[in-house]
């Protein structure tokens, strides 16, 4: 799929010139790199280990736009036009499903929240219907008896990321990107007119742009220009179980949190809702007593998996900031340099919409859609720059 070359199998040095160098190939960087060569920009796009295959690539599959904060709807919205033809973007429908997404109410509380929620995003396009009574039960008979009600967003859905997200890469490939794996950027600074990254082992990339999109890892790049977040690592724990007669044929989250569910063709049902551990600088893994907790959630919401298997456990390393919002735009320090991270779960849904508005600011200086809200800037903690290796995690 990539330069997968071993870095000491590299040859000596290799300098390679490109519009624009992109940190990090999840589905932010993956997709932007797509979107940009789509644009006729040449793009490099370094990635420390595979492509899609940390946060983007293990996390639970939801594709909803409901439940999302107002500010971030253009921007989800947006992103659904790309989900709705993922196999003409990218080449694969990655098992995309449009279910349809159902938030569960589990008391007269919940129900009100989720009744001010879709009054309070109707004017920006999000339709949402209140299912409750007995036609909810009707609606759900296999759900547990502590599910009162509901908000159903018929337009929403799910996906497998496993596939989608290393498949935005292999399209950037296929479109004249260059995608190099197993890179670790070690040094990065800017001349005063392009930026110079190298990998230590030979690589050396210069570029006009550079797009921060390293994930849960992107302070190192953004403390390297003398900016920084109060980020923090978090770890979803999630789990899925052994394929069971079909029964869930939506999304499934529910208010307040604490369990969501989606259930494959094949039968397995995945479910997330716990928090895992850091076992690692770069690996995150499930914490067992959360486990135990979120297998008596699951028995108790989805009364059919009473008995099922649990076939395996899992936890990935995900970006959070205070507010809840990713940090998309321009650094306040240097120019043509421009942050995507810190998506706090919403990074798969919304991806494909942040890679094009990367690219649009890129090519003609706007995003295409409002992205104010997320600005680097709206914390105001400075960072001294700091000097090469830059990309070990925090």
């Amino acid at each position: 799929m990539t330069d997968a070359i071993a870095p000491a199998l590299r040859r000596a040095t290799e300098r390679v010139e490109a519009d624009v160098a992109i940190v990090g190939g999840g589905i932010v960087g993956g997709s932007a790199a797509l979107f940009l060569r789509r644009l006729g920009l040449s793009v490099v796009l370094l990635e420390r280990g595979l492509c899609g295959a940390a946060a983007s690539g293990v996390n639970y599959g939801g594709v909803r736009v409901q439940g999302r904060q107002p500010v971030q709807l253009p921007l989800a919205l947006r992103s659904r036009h790309w989900w709705e033809r993922l196999r003409e973007l990218i080449g694969t429908d990655g098992e995309y499903v449009r279910s349809g997404h159902l938030k569960l109410a589990r008391s007269e509380a919940d129900l009100a929240s989720l009744r001010a929620y879709r009054e309070r995003t109707h004017d920006h396009g999000l339709v949402l219907q209140m299912i409750e009574g007995e036609a909810f039960r009707r609606a759900f008979p296999w759900l547990g008896r502590q599910a009162i009600g509901g908000s159903w967003c018929a337009e929403d859905g799910h996906a497998n990321p496993r596939l989608v997200s290393p498949a935005f890469a292999r399209a950037a490939r296929a479109a004249g990107a260059r995608v190099v794996e197993h890179c670790e950027v070690t040094q990065l600074a800017h001349d005063g007119a392009r930026f110079e990254l190298a990998d230590g082992h030979g690589l050396e990339v210069r570029s006009r742009w550079l797009l921060n999109c390293a994930g849960a890892w992107a302070l190192a790049v953004a403390n390297r220009f003398g900016e920084t977040v109060p980020m923090e690592s978090i770890h979803p724990g999630m789990v899925v179980t052994e394929p069971v007669q079909r029964f869930i044929d939506v999304n499934i989250g529910v208010e307040g949190g604490g369990i969501y569910g989606r259930q494959t063709a094949r039968g397995n049902c995945v479910m997330g809702g716990s928090r895992g551990t850091r076992r690692d600088a770069l690996h995150a893994q499930p914490a067992a007593p959360a486990m135990v907790e979120l297998c008596a959630r699951m028995a108790e919401l989805f009364p059919p998996l009473a008995q099922a298997q649990v076939i395996r456990f899992w936890s990935g390393v995900e970006g959070s900031l205070p507010d809840h919002q990713p940090v998309i735009g321009p650094s306040r320090t240097t120019p043509q340099l421009l942050h995507a991270f810190g998506f706090c779960g919403a990074g798969f849904q919304t991806g494909p919409a942040v890679g094009e508005a990367l690219a649009n600011w890129v090519h003609r200086g706007d995003p295409g859609v409002p992205l104010d809200a997320f600005a680097i800037d709206r914390y105001t903690t400075p960072a001294a720059a700091t000097a090469a290796p830059i990309l070990h995690p925090h």
